[in-house]
């Protein structure tokens, strides 16, 4: 009996490298930097995310316009859901997310929350910075988290 598949996947080539967006019942459930075991399809709404991100690289579009399905727990969604008020051209220290996110002494819990987030970008989990305004870890790399801070306007 064959598996069914849930979930279509496409490459995107950025500035940054390759990125692996992926569709799950009409939303975009991943946006990440390693490759994902899907089907290979560009769906409408692959496509739509594709050039939203042809936009944001050519800094022309700040906010993205997509449905947004991230898998998590209760906590990690509530994390992401915040991480997406932070406003283009701006980071926030993981104190101020914990804080916006309403859990003001979970610095630690927020933080693992943010390194746990499937849709990379689309979620800025990339304007999280340490309390000194230092860049901290990012599942895509250092370079890259620069990178997009730098497009930002932020550094």
């Amino acid at each position: 009996m064959r598996k069914e598949i849930f979930m279509f996947t496409i490459t995107y080539n950025s500035p940054i490298g390759p990125l692996y967006i992926a569709e799950r019942d009409g939303a975009i459930s991943h946006l990440v930097f390693s490759p994902l075991t899907a089907e290979e399809r560009e769906t409408p709404l692959l496509k739509q995310c594709a050039a939203q991100l042809d936009a944001y690289f050519a800094e022309t579009l700040r906010d993205f316009d997509l449905p947004l399905a991230p898998a998590g727990t209760e906590f990690q969604r509530r994390v992401w859901q915040t991480l997406q008020t932070i406003p283009y051209g701006t980071t926030w220290s993981y104190k101020m997310l914990a804080e916006a996110a309403d859990c003001p002494k979970g610095y630690r819990a927020v933080g693992l929350a943010n390194n746990r987030n499937p849709i990379s970008i689309l979620i800025p989990c990339h304007r999280v910075v340490g309390a000194s305004g230092g860049l901290t870890g990012y599942g895509g790399g250092l370079p890259n988290k620069e990178y997009l801070l730098k497009l930002e306007g932020v550094l």
